[in-house]
């Protein structure tokens, strides 16, 4: 990607995101590889604790405003005052104007099928249930291809070290956000972080995943307003009931110039060419279900 295509992504050069360790291999020979580093980061908002994270801790700042956002603690018109990050107790507090206590909401919180600590709050179904999003957005499978050659092809910490998640927010086919992270509602709640401190709206934009396409994810993707969402990987049940509940784009087996669509089929235009012999191929059962 140009330098000029995005705003912010990962560093897979950053000595604190990855560390080398030896090991073997399957014949027993000495080998060296990189391995993500995870640490704990623990979120207060104002006075109270939150919830305590595993994150690889690049963007601290956006993934603690974004988490506070996609659990309804943060609302559009409140005012952050202050965002204070001590790395060294791994400690991170998020301000406000306006005084907060969610003693009572965090009693209700329900753990996600999300890694480590992704959760969502009684009350989103609730912010969800009167979600609107725009029905005149639309993606070009054209944008949708040359998206995904961009995020396999660039330097990335999955490609450094794996173990890791990534999350896009694009304009047509031009990438503004890439964001990694070990869970990949970390690296959701990144660009949701940056989205709201930025006031960047989601209407006109595609946000593309690598991870599973889950209620967790599409209950985030319509909080953040994004019309379109994508991944390479499969779909839950839910996750295509909530997407169809509010009529979200859902493309998922995004591989090559190959995919799936289970919801919101009426965005997409098709102007790519037609598919070539180095394309990969979408394995389907006996039913026709894609594996």
């Amino acid at each position: 990607m140009a330098a000029d295509e995005h705003l912010i992504m990962p560093d897979p050069k950053d000595p604190r995101l990855t560390e080398r360790v030896t090991g073997s291999d399957q014949d027993g020979n000495p080998v060296e590889t990189s391995v993500t580093v995870e640490r704990p980061l623990t979120l207060f908002l104002n006075g109270q604790e939150i919830v305590t994270m595993m994150s690889i801790c690049d963007y601290p700042e956006y993934m603690a405003i974004g988490y506070l956002v996609n659990q309804n603690m943060l609302l559009p018109d409140d005012e952050i005052t202050g965002v204070d990050y001590e790395e060294d107790i791994s400690t991170i507090v998020v301000r406000t104007a306006r005084k907060t206590n969610f003693e009572e909401k965090l009693k209700k919180k329900t753990l996600t099928s999300g890694c480590a600590q992704g959760t969502v709050f009684g009350d989103v179904m609730e912010k969800f249930d009167d979600a609107a999003l725009p029905k005149d957005a639309v993606i070009k499978t054209s944008w949708l291809y040359a998206l995904m050659k961009k995020i396999n092809t660039h330097p990335s910490l999955y490609l450094e070290a794996g173990a890791i998640h990534g999350c896009v927010l694009a304009e047509q086919d031009r990438v503004l956000l890439y964001m990694e992270d070990v869970g990949r509602h970390n690296a959701i709640d990144k660009v949701a972080g940056y989205m709201f401190k930025h006031g960047i709206g989601g209407a006109d934009k595609i946000f593309y995943t690598t991870g599973r396409l889950t209620s967790e994810m599409v209950i985030k993707a319509v909080q953040m307003g994004i019309p379109i969402l994508a991944s390479r990987s499969g779909f839950t049940a839910w996750g295509v009931e909530l997407a169809r509940s509010v009529g979200l784009t859902l493309i998922g087996r995004a591989r090559g110039k190959r995919f799936i669509v289970l919801s919101g089929e009426d965005r997409i235009i098709h102007d790519a060419q037609d598919l070539s012999e180095d394309d990969e191929p979408i394995e389907l059962n006996r039913k026709g279900a894609a594996q």
